[in-house]
C-alpha cells in the first residue's frame, strides 16, 4: 500500500516510522492523556515490581517482541531491524510465566534490580479498529545491579497497540526497537 505524503493533511494525519498513514489523536484530548496516564502507570508499575498490577494492563492476545537490531552499510543501511530474529517473542502465556519466575525465583534477579524507566516522545494515532489506538513512545531505562556503583542503561523506541476495554486501556501489541544492536546490560530480564 502506497501512501500520498504530498496530499496527506498535516494537521489531521501523521506517518509513524514504517507504519501507514493514520489520525493523529491530538496532544491534550481526553484520550491522549489516558493513554499518556496508562503509559506512566505501566512504567511505575514495572519499577516497582508490581507484575500483578501490569498483567491487569495487558490483552490475552497479546504479542510483545524485540527483533535484533543490525548495522548495516550500503543500500540496505535503512533496513537495520531483522524480524526474523528476536531478543523478546513473548505472548501472554509466556509473560505470566516470566513474570512468576520474576516475582518468586529468577536467581539473575535475586536480589532484584534496581530501574526507573523514562517514558518521552509519545504519538498516537487512531487505528481501523474502533478503540485500538497506536502509541509509539520512546523508553529510557536505567537499572542499579547489586551493589555496583555504574548504572547500566538502555534506550528504545516502542511501537504499541492499545485497546480500550472495560473502562481503561490494554496492551494488545508492542514491538520495542532497541537502540543498540549489541545489548549493553549484562541480563535482560527486565520489561520494557
Amino acid at each position: 500500500m502506497s501512501v500520498n505524503y504530498a496530499t496527506a493533511a498535516v494537521d489531521k494525519a501523521s506517518v509513524m516510522r514504517g507504519l501507514v498513514s493514520k489520525i493523529r489523536v491530538p496532544l491534550g484530548s481526553e484520550i491522549y492523556n489516558r493513554l499518556l496516564e496508562t503509559l506512566y502507570d505501566e512504567a511505575a508499575a514495572l519499577d516497582e515490581r508490581r507484575f500483578d498490577d501490569w498483567i491487569v494492563m495487558l490483552a490475552e492476545d497479546l504479542t510483545y517482541t524485540a527483533p535484533v537490531r543490525v548495522t548495516r552499510n550500503g543500500p540496505n543501511k535503512d533496513r537495520d531491524v531483522m524480524r526474523t530474529m528476536m531478543h523478546f517473542d513473548d505472548n501472554y502465556a509466556s509473560i505470566l510465566m516470566r513474570t512468576g519466575r520474576l516475582a518468586k525465583s529468577a536467581w539473575a534477579e535475586d536480589p532484584p534490580s534496581r530501574t526507573r524507566r523514562f517514558v518521552t516522545n509519545v504519538r498516537m494515532a487512531e487505528c481501523e479498529t474502533a478503540g485500538e489506538y497506536e502509541v509509539v513512545s520512546y523508553l529510557y531505562v536505567e537499572r542499579s545491579r547489586l551493589d555496583n556503583p555504574e548504572n547500566e542503561t538502555t534506550s528504545c523506541e516502542r511501537r504499541d497497540i492499545w485497546r480500550l476495554a472495560d473502562g481503561g486501556y490494554r496492551l494488545s501489541r508492542r514491538e520495542i526497537i532497541v537502540d543498540q544492536s549489541t545489548l549493553g546490560m549484562s541480563n535482560f530480564a527486565i520489561f520494557l
